[in-house]
């Protein structure tokens, strides 16, 4: 049997992701691309791969088997890649990064150009997800390291705090709630919701938080992107719980006010998560420690 490395990583997207369309999409390539590899895999096995079903794929058990070594060859070619291309090219090279909205909305561009600045030759390849998907990429080694939200349970990767962040509740300038200095998340429910997509690492938490204090959150309207929550806001279709810092820097040029939740949990951090160090490709270990300010 002959194993082509490319149809190996597209199949470990597919089996992380649990859909041909979003691997296709992570890996900037046509569903039918994906589709046609898998298929020519499965020939190749000599037996399915994936149950395929109405929503998303899942693995069948030679999928599972075919999972596991593809993990080991794929990640062992990923190492060899990038210690020859140290050698080869010193500071030249790309580092890939998993990233959720969070991250890329408040803090990762000044601190990538600034980080490009003192690294021109590196490239950056950065893909926004949700967290879950973040860790599925690393552990795959699909991604050099994620960021991800710190209310994200997550195993067997290590982690260090990037940055910290506040959660605060965002509404139309003159809504009753913004009033007050501080307002608890409890006070809130009873308002109609502008809500993050399924799958947010935000509104898992805060759905979470609702269901401990026995009350439903009223979404009004779902939008998949901070700036989507800002604008429902503004339109006055409800209000929202959002980071402090995808809220503040547009406040003047808008009809928005913001006041920070008093719940303890409000106060939250995003995570650089990664493998292990052992290993750990020379650029991916500089951009981390520049972005964590120490060593790993």
């Amino acid at each position: 049997m002959h194993y082509d490395l490319y149809s190996l990583s597209l199949f470990l997207a597919v089996a992380s992701l649990g859909s041909i369309a979003k691997a296709a999409e992570v890996q900037n390539i046509a569903a039918s691309a994906v589709s046609r590899r898998i298929s020519e895999l499965e020939d190749t096995v000599g037996t399915p791969l994936f149950y395929r079903k109405q929503r998303g794929v899942e693995l069948t058990p030679a999928g599972q088997e075919l999972r596991k070594y593809a993990r080991s060859i794929t990640a062992e070619v990923g190492r060899m890649d990038a210690a020859l291309s140290d050698y080869a090219r010193g500071q030249k090279g790309t580092i890939r990064i998993a990233a959720n909205t969070s991250a890329i909305t408040q803090f990762l561009p000044e601190d990538l150009a600034e980080f490009q600045e003192q690294h021109p030759e590196v490239r950056i390849k950065l893909v926004e997800l949700v967290s879950e998907d973040i860790l599925s990429m690393v552990r795959t080694d699909h991604a050099d390291f994620g960021i991800i939200s710190g209310l994200t349970h997550q195993d067997g990767l290590k982690q260090v705090t990037y940055r910290k962040d506040r959660l605060v509740v965002l509404a139309p300038k003159g809504h009753k709630v913004i009033e007050r200095q501080k307002v608890g998340f409890q006070d809130i429910l009873f308002e109609d919701m502008v809500s993050l997509q399924l799958g947010s690492s935000i509104q898992a938490f805060l759905s979470a938080r609702a269901e401990e204090l026995g009350l439903p959150i009223r979404t009004r309207v779902e939008v998949m992107s901070f700036d989507g929550v800002r604008r429902m806001v503004q339109a006055g279709l409800g209000i929202s719980v959002l980071p402090e810092g995808a809220v503040h820097p547009y406040l003047q040029a808008s009809e928005l006010e913001m006041v920070p939740l008093s719940d303890a949990w409000a106060e939250r951090s995003l995570e650089i998560v990664y493998r292990d160090t052992t290993g750990f490709a020379k650029l991916p270990k500089t951009l981390v420690e520049f972005l964590i300010s120490e060593k790993l």
